[in-house]
């Protein structure tokens, strides 16, 4: 029989923060579907770690870009786990850093697609499940935000910050559109934080170089991340809607 506690999809979780709120979330009483693209192995070393907190979990592959990938992706969690109550839409792409002059299309359409359409598919399947106004019980939804949407990217990511803009103007607006149907939608926004994308995308020195400009004096870790947005789900959250909460040293 299907959990019928709360059930939670975590996008992008097989690494970094998308793995640490996995695994926060299954030790918090949520039922969790870890959803990855390529990295099978590592799905399921979160899964382990999750059931080894007694709390059921699954790994599901699926591209959020692709209608039909997020489609099955809900399907294939309610069937396993139980009907949706949470949605973290944490799955990214950042591409290697650079100058805009140097960015080529299939680099920018990932970002984009995966930034912005695959936000916008997963919320819209999390409110058709979740919405009192379809028959169901209400939720919440916490999307990935970045810094570089309020400091720009120059030099680096002006094309990932500009997706990550997309990403809270997108929350404000669906915040206020789904708050009568019982569904809370908020953003965290991470700063710098010690996570394996500075290497993949081909600039492992980064957390060394721009620690010192943190206030704080160093990079966060992907568990602060995760303390966030698990308050944010929480019922200890129940009037907060349409916020971008800062996780950034001060930065």
């Amino acid at each position: 029989m299907p959990n019928r506690g709360p059930v939670v999809i975590v996008t992008g979780a097989s690494r970094g923060i998308g793995a640490a709120v996995a695994r926060l979330a299954g030790a918090r009483g949520y039922a969790v579907t870890v959803n990855f693209v390529q990295d099978e192995r590592a799905a399921h070393d979160v899964v382990r770690d999750i059931e080894r907190a007694d709390a059921r979990a699954c790994a599901i592959q699926g591209d959020v870009s692709h209608e039909a990938d997020v489609l099955r992706l809900f399907e294939e969690t309610a069937r396993i786990l139980g009907p949706v109550t949470a949605l973290v839409n944490n799955a990214g792409a950042s591409g290697r850093p650079g100058r805009l002059e140097a960015l080529a299309e299939r680099d920018l359409s990932r970002v984009l697609g995966i930034n912005i359409a695959g936000t916008i598919l997963c919320a819209r399947e999390a409110v058709r499940r979740m919405s009192r106004r379809h028959g169901g019980p209400g939720g919440a939804i916490v999307n990935l935000s970045s810094a570089a949407a309020r400091l720009g990217g120059a030099g680096e990511w002006v094309h990932y910050a500009a997706s990550k803009g997309a990403v809270e103007s997108f929350t404000i607006g669906l915040a206020r559109e789904v708050a009568a149907d019982g569904i809370r939608v908020n953003a965290v926004r991470p700063g710098l934080i010690a996570t394996e994308i500075h290497a993949r995308a081909g600039d492992p020195a980064r957390l060394a170089r721009l620690a010192p400009t943190v206030p704080m004096a160093r990079a966060g870790t992907a568990e602060e991340v995760a303390e966030a947005i698990l308050w944010l789900l929480s019922p200890g959250a129940s009037y907060t809607t349409g916020a971008i909460l800062d996780v950034g040293g001060g930065r």
